[in-house]
């Protein structure tokens, strides 16, 4: 049987006997049991080949496990403990063997005595125990002595290990104000000592660094606080530290220690108050609606949402002019101007400004009140603003035929600032780019300056400015929407050419009309009630026995025959006036023609053909002779103009005479009409009064123009002279020059400060004319009296033939 060795220390031994006793009292009773004693001491086993009839097999002490301390620091193998097997005779002929768990590498074994060492250093948190298999052979032979047995080699704890804090450091947070107790965090401590051997990974918690603000429970590791009314606006952060003793905190234990950073939470105890109880700010009269005009800052020390702001306007005479709003942000109140200020109207409003927590904890309400109070002082600061008009939009409605210079509306602006200053009124030219209109520059007269057609534009939207006089760079504007109204000042007429065509073979009452079967008229008026058409023949065509007009009452007519019997040969083309007239207020007529030719037709009415030419050709002249005459025709009026053209184009040669003295060409003239000393050029009095200036007589003439060339205030209609201003004459009398290209200077009227380059009439001198005067026509010649005649002539000009009606 095997046994064990002794121990190398005595907790070896000592568990060692333990264990033998207990497997001795085992055996012991085994052998009580069954009546054959086993001396004590004494552990075998009783190996036999041959067969024994009631032989009893003896059980020896059990052996299983040994016992070595960890962490041996000597220099020799550590004994562990010592085999032996009951065949072993002390002469050295059984080997023992050791396998296992970290037999050869850990532990040795004497293969002669059975002792058995430890060669390497233990740790017991890295391994707590060892299996290995003992087993005793013949050395002679190798035949195993004993059956292979198994036992165990434990590791006994030593405290090494400091107690550690796998989670530190730790980070907590608690509610500021918190009560005495209050729980913040619960920290572990871990010792990798055996747990069940001794004191060794027993831990006690105690605090270090932290004290008086917090404790910490020596069991648990529960820190709390230990101190009441911890304010964060005083002290925000905490670092606390925490120590783990092993041992149960005995003196020679180990410790370790861990740090704590508690941070505490801000809770709304901090009522709102204003730094200041006066605020004094001023805005510009002239400020735009929501345009700031100042902030307000009621300090809170909270923060977050403890420390949010509600600001509100609850008393003073500008909460109807001014508004309040809260900067999210910076928590800061933004007054604004509510409504456009005036500095004539009122100089300066008081506010009563209200900022508030609008979050609110209960249990601090006793800290209160959570709001507060302060007054704003505005004053509106006077700035010099441009006109302002009144009404700010003008409607007008203007008949179209309204004279020139007719005051159709009164613009009035006014300069809201208390001094006041004069008005000028102007028209924003881009709004008129046609310049119907004029606005008296005192007055604000809206006048027409040139003659309104609805049919051309129907509608005008100008722009009236006003500027003060002391300050031009203020200038206000208004709008003013002109409507055109619609006079009866267009006749009807076709729309287009009308041609119809007669058959030579068509009865009475018969047209063919190859587009249209009926003639409609078109007006360019829009009267109330619509348009309706008259038609009739013409005057001059009354009587016309060949055709007559029906009309159809829906503003066409028809076009028919009163007799047959056409032919081409007698006359091939008619024309038929007829009388258009609408229904408007005056009537107004005009006439319109019909061209109607008589054409040849088939039986079925188709038109074969409608040229007289077979019928207008003498029988001896062919067609080929009347080519020949139209040609030679042709070839003589070209060399007629031809001879024309170069005689205007001849040029007289300027020669000069070397003997003739240059200076005596030269023709000086001391004065020039318009000036000072010409007194009749033009009578004044008709601007100011053009009526008594046409009821005095007949108007007066210059003296060095003969009497054909007659003032051009003859053209004046006599509707320009209604308003007798010298506004409304001034205006009709531009129009005029404007819209007469060929009408002599006016002096009194076309005054130009300044000519060339820049100037509205362009260069007044005669070196820089055209040299061609072929790129000029001087028809308009004839028209200026016999004084002209002999310039006429020179440059060709002559009487056109007068115009068809």
């Amino acid at each position: 049987m095997w046994t064990s060795g002794r121990m190398s220390n005595a907790k070896s031994w000592l568990g060692l006997g333990m264990s033998l006793y207990f497997w001795g009292l085992m055996d012991l009773t085994t052998t009580v049991l069954s009546g054959t004693p086993t001396p004590p001491g004494e552990i075998e086993v009783l190996l036999s080949d041959k067969p024994q009839s009631h032989l009893r097999t003896k059980r020896s002490w059990v052996w299983n496990q040994f016992f070595v301390l960890e962490e041996y620091t000597g220099t020799d193998p550590l004994y562990v403990g010592k085999l032996h097997s009951d065949m072993d005779r002390g002469d050295g002929s059984i080997k023992y063997i050791l396998s296992g768990e970290g037999a050869g590498i850990v532990f040795t074994i004497d293969d002669t005595t059975g002792d058995i060492h430890a060669i390497q250093r233990l740790d017991r948190e890295e391994r707590a125990q060892y299996t290995l298999r003992a087993q005793a052979l013949d050395r002679r032979t190798g035949r195993p002595m004993e059956p292979e047995s198994e036992f165990i080699i434990k590791i006994q704890d030593i405290n090494d290990n400091e107690p550690k804090f796998p989670d530190g450091p730790y980070v907590a947070t608690v509610p500021e104000m918190s009560p005495v107790g209050t729980s913040v965090i619960q920290v572990t401590a871990t010792d990798a000592d055996d747990p069940t051997y001794g004191n060794s990974a027993r831990v006690v918690y105690s605090i270090l660094q932290g004290q008086p603000y917090f404790s910490v429970d020596s069991k648990t590791g529960v820190i709390r606080t230990a101190l009441m009314n911890m304010d964060r606006e005083a002290k925000e952060y905490y670092e606390v530290i925490i120590q783990a003793k092993d041992m149960g905190g005995q003196l020679g234990g180990l410790a370790g220690t861990t740090t704590v950073n508690v941070t505490l939470l801000d809770v709304n105890d901090n009522p709102p108050r204003f730094p200041q109880k006066h605020y004094q700010m001023s805005v510009l009269e002239s400020a735009p609606v929501s345009s700031t005009v100042g902030r307000v800052f009621a300090k809170d020390l909270d923060e977050g949402i403890n420390a949010e702001m509600k600001y509100t306007i609850v008393d003073g005479d500008g909460a109807d002019a001014f508004d309040i709003n809260t900067d999210p942000n910076f928590q800061v109140g933004i007054i604004t101007v509510k409504k456009p200020l005036s500095f004539e109207s009122k100089k300066s409003y008081t506010l009563k400004v209200e900022g508030a927590n609008p979050h609110l904890e209960m249990r601090f309400l006793n800290l209160g009140p959570f709001q507060d109070t302060t007054t704003v002082h505005i004053s509106v600061e006077d700035v010099d603003e441009p006109p302002v008009f009144e009404p700010g939009f003008y409607f007008v409605e203007v008949p179209e035929d309204v004279a020139i210079g007719t005051t159709i509306q009164i613009i009035s602006a006014k300069d809201p600032d208390v001094t006041n200053n004069s008005i000028r009124y102007s028209i924003d030219r881009s709004s008129d780019p046609g310049r119907f209109f004029y606005v008296d520059i005192t007055t604000g007269a809206l006048m027409t300056a040139r003659p309104l057609d609805r049919e051309e534009f129907s509608w005008h939207n100008i722009t009236v400015l006003a500027m003060e006089m002391n300050n031009p760079s203020q200038v206000g504007s208004v709008s003013v929407t002109i409507k055109v109204l619609d006079v009866n000042d267009n006749a009807p007429e076709f729309p287009r050419f009308y041609e119809a065509f007669v058959c030579e073979n068509a009865k009475a009452g018969q047209v063919r009309l190859p587009l249209v079967q009926t003639v409609s008229a078109v007006d360019q008026d829009d009267p109330h009630g619509g348009q309706h058409f008259y038609y009739s023949l013409a005057p001059e065509a009354a009587n016309n026995p060949n055709f007559t007009v029906r009309d159809n009452q829906d503003n066409t007519a028809r076009i028919l025959t009163r007799r047959s019997g056409f032919r081409q040969q007698e006359q091939s083309v008619f024309y038929l006036p007829i009388l258009i007239t609408d229904s408007g207020q005056p009537v107004l007529s005009s006439t319109g023609t019909l061209t109607i030719q008589v054409c040849s037709c088939d039986d079925s009415g188709h038109v074969l053909s409608c040229s007289p030419e077979a019928y207008m050709l003498p029988v001896s002249l062919s067609r080929g002779a009347l080519i020949a005459i139209l040609a030679c025709i042709f070839v003589l009026l070209v060399l007629v103009l031809l001879i024309l053209s170069m005689r205007r184009h001849r040029k007289q040669p300027y020669i000069i005479d070397d003997e003739e003295n240059i200076h005596e060409n030269i023709v000086r003239y001391d004065d020039e009409g318009g000036g000072e000393e010409d007194t009749e050029a033009f009578d004044i009095a008709a601007m100011w009064n053009p009526r008594e200036a046409q009821a005095g007589g007949a108007p007066k003439t210059r003296q060095d123009m003969l009497p054909e060339i007659e003032s051009l205030s003859r053209y004046v209609p006599q509707t320009c002279a209604v308003n007798s201003t010298v506004h409304s004459y001034v205006l009709a009398k531009l129009y005029e020059a404007d819209m007469d290209l060929w009408a002599p200077p006016f002096d009194s009227l076309q005054t130009y400060m300044f000519e060339g380059d820049g100037s509205v009439a362009g260069s007044l001198s005669s070196l820089q004319s055209a040299t061609s005067d072929s790129e000029q026509s001087f028809d308009f010649l004839t028209d200026w009296g016999p004084r002209f005649r002999k310039l006429a002539e020179l440059y060709g000009a002559s009487e056109g033939p007068a115009p068809l009606w």
